[in-house]
């Protein structure tokens, strides 16, 4: 059996360390837990590795987020991983810092990057996982909140709560998302 769990996030350094970024921090942490590493390849990074039996591709694309359906398509085509065994991570303002909510299926709650992966593979039904990074920001900054770094407070919890997230995308692929949600969300 084989998964896909792709980590949204921008290319480039001056990206690495923002809030939009997270998705790629866990997708990192995850690809640690399976003693892999990241290569290029076509639309991103590609970590692979085993989890309790089963194959487990980590994507981390290079399409920029509001391009990240392209990469998302092409890997679930190329290696024929259903719909069912793909995960999303991505940030969510309307979440509190810190705050893990999985999704089974809904709505792109206006996450361009969610937005383009639903219009690319033509459906909501597919696993997101949110990391929610509150909206700490005055009126007319959400792109500066968004793409700014994280505070002082924040960087000292983010290694705790990206190895939350990173567990719960393994238990994804092993317990499946029920069973994962009932353990995980709000935690």
């Amino acid at each position: 059996m084989k998964y896909l769990i792709v980590g949204l996030g921008n290319k480039g350094a001056e990206y690495e360390n923002t809030r939009h970024n997270i998705g790629f921090k866990v997708a990192e942490k995850i690809a640690e837990t399976l003693e892999s590493s990241f290569n290029t390849t076509n639309f991103g990074w590609m970590a692979e590795g085993k989890y309790k039996g089963r194959k487990v591709f980590v994507l981390k694309p290079d399409t920029y987020m509001n391009l990240s359906g392209n990469a998302v398509k092409y890997w679930m085509q190329k290696e024929n991983i259903p719909l069912e065994n793909v995960m999303i991570i991505t940030d969510d303002l309307a979440l509190p810092f810190g705050t893990l909510r999985m999704k089974m299926k809904g709505s792109d709650a206006g996450h361009n990057g969610l937005k383009n992966i639903q219009e690319v593979l033509q459906t909501q039904n597919y696993a997101r996982l949110r990391f929610g990074i509150s909206a700490e920001f005055s009126e007319g900054r959400q792109v500066d909140y968004v793409l700014g770094t994280w505070n002082e407070e924040e960087n000292e919890k983010l290694p705790e709560r990206i190895e939350k997230f990173s567990k719960a995308c393994l238990s994804f692929v092993f317990a499946g998302i029920g069973n994962t949600m009932s353990a995980f969300n709000g935690k």
